[in-house]
């Protein structure tokens, strides 16, 4: 789910912050630029880690001013696959099924993906009740899900997730 990963980015620096100080300008202009971004290839960036080299600035030839530096930065990137379990909490229940939250990923479980003793209530909150009555899911619950399927694209990660399995399910009911 998360990896540590060699990345290359342009970054086009002002005129005015050529000096003794433009390497600090740089990093804090990757760090603004790509920090909690989704890329479509690697996935969402969590973090920079560390900057591993910045080439030689080259001045566009627009009339701009402004000079390209290749940066190269170790990143720390989420990317969920399938088959991978994970924790997360339950954001909003309706008929269909409910929508999951872990970090930056959003997990939608359908209602053929949650076990056959549990039954959607719309009475009060809507919530997924056992029929026992031991648990249910409802929003801000704590449950563990299977990853089945992702799709990611340049701005978010959206996930299909199930609980129909064993040892999956609530781990803490909402408080």
């Amino acid at each position: 789910m998360f990896y540590l990963l060699t990345l290359h980015r342009d970054l086009d620096v002002h005129p005015k912050n050529f000096g003794k100080h433009m390497r600090d300008i740089i990093e804090r202009k990757l760090i603004d630029e790509v920090e909690g971004t989704c890329n479509g290839r690697y996935g969402y960036v969590v973090c920079v880690n560390k900057i591993l080299s910045v080439s030689k600035g080259v001045i566009r030839q627009d009339g701009t001013g402004f000079a390209t530096f290749k940066v190269k930065y170790l990143a720390v990137v989420c990317r969920p696959h399938k088959g991978e379990v994970i924790d997360c909490v339950v954001t909003s229940v309706n008929k269909m099924g409910f929508f999951a939250e872990a970090g930056p990923l959003q997990i939608f479980v359908s209602n053929h993906l949650v076990p056959e003793d549990y039954e959607y209530n719309a009475t009060g909150d809507p919530c997924y009740t056992s029929n026992d009555e031991a648990q249910k899911i409802q929003e801000r619950t704590e449950i563990r899900i299977r990853i089945v399927g992702s799709r990611m694209d340049q701005t978010e990660i959206f996930c299909i997730g199930t609980i129909k399995e064993d040892f999956l399910g609530v781990i803490n009911p909402a408080v």
